[in-house]
């Protein structure tokens, strides 16, 4: 009976994991690429627990939950500390005017704890937040206290839980709304002025998660992510990009905006930071994020405590330190990547007209 019991739930991470490698689109393909954490520490109980099964069942166990353990280690290692860093740690004796800190939060369309909020940008004062899901309500509750001394600031009130705002220390400058894929999920696009004097792109991004209830499809969210990659790409400028991407660190889609943006992720080598879920310690997984050009160092990041949200905010300072830009490896885009990320994007915009 245990060995049955064991070869079925064996059968169940297996599924999981292969999907997890399939590249479509479809939400419960990409769905099985977000508890690779949960899976790796069943496959490994699986694996213990399969010494004790029957002599003709045993061998088979341990070999297919060995391999499921390794399989997601391969993807989640890069996210503990006991890989190297990513992105560099800022020398303690650079210049502060070329920092910027940045606090990222999805506050959850009809959470009403603004207060919790609130009581970290005052504790933390940092030069950036952006809230995601933020409504007319939410900006009637942020503007008051934050248009003072955040007073850059870029408004998209929505009831659609895609409402955006910015709000910002540092003047923003040549900065557009976009609506890249579909017509009500916006992004922001601008030039930040940093105290020093540098400009740096800034990109505020929340694209349409792939589950039932949103899209039976991942297509729209991986279109917007590769549509902006290839746009930072071709700039080539120093660049911050930031929010709730809907999607794991470790995902197919991610890494490829990473490849094809030539952008960094500060997390890797240093923990996974899961901002999702809020109240479940137990179904957890990086879905806030803040990417960089080789151009930045990282100061500090870390996970802020809930606010009311099923999200955490999430805080990192970085450094504009483009001399040490050599010290750093940006990923590179394979091959295939960018023809990929043509037809994603092609596909990606034609359904959404539809």
């Amino acid at each position: 009976m245990l060995s049955l019991a064991l070869a079925v739930v064996t059968a169940i991470l297996l599924a999981a994991t292969t999907l997890g490698r399939i590249p479509i689109h479809r939400w419960w393909a990409r769905a099985c690429e977000f508890p690779r954490l949960q899976i790796a520490g069943m496959a490994l109980l699986l694996l213990l627990a399969s010494f004790f099964a029957e002599p003709g069942w045993r061998l088979t166990l341990i070999l297919i939950n060995a391999f499921i353990l390794v399989t997601q280690l391969v993807r989640i290692l890069p996210y503990t500390p006991f890989m190297p860093v990513q992105v560099k740690k800022t020398d303690p004796d650079g210049d502060d005017s070329r920092c910027v800190t940045l606090l990222v939060s999805n506050v959850l369309t009809p959470n009403r704890e603004s207060h919790k909020l609130i009581e970290q940008i005052d504790a933390h004062q940092p030069d950036i937040v952006l809230t995601l899901e933020s409504d007319d309500w939410w900006q009637q509750q942020l503007d008051p206290v934050l248009d003072e001394k955040w007073p850059y600031s870029v408004k998209i009130p929505l009831d659609n839980l895609y409402g955006m705002h910015l709000y910002s220390r540092l003047p923003l400058e040549d900065t557009e709304v976009k609506w890249l894929i579909q017509d009500d999920i916006p992004s922001i696009h601008s030039w930040l002025r940093l105290p020093s004097g540098d400009r740096v792109r800034l990109y505020a991004l929340h694209p349409r998660p792939p589950a039932p209830s949103e899209s039976e499809t991942s297509l729209w969210r991986d279109g917007e992510l590769l549509l902006v990659g290839q746009q930072i790409h071709e700039h080539q400028d120093p660049t911050l990009a930031a929010g709730d991407l809907n999607d794991v660190a470790w995902s197919r889609s991610t890494r490829m905006f990473c490849r094809v943006s030539h952008m960094m992720d500060p997390r890797r080598g240093r923990g996974m930071f899961s901002t999702f879920h809020a109240q479940y310690p137990f179904l957890r997984w990086p879905l806030d994020h803040i990417f960089v050009s080789e151009h930045f160092t990282l100061t500090r990041m870390q996970r802020l405590k809930e606010i009311g949200s099923d999200h955490f905010p999430i805080l990192a300072t970085l450094c504009f330190q483009p001399s040490r830009s050599d010290e750093q490896e940006a990923p590179e885009a394979k091959d295939d990547d960018r023809e990929d990320a043509d037809d994603t994007i092609k596909e990606a915009k034609e359904q959404g007209q539809q």
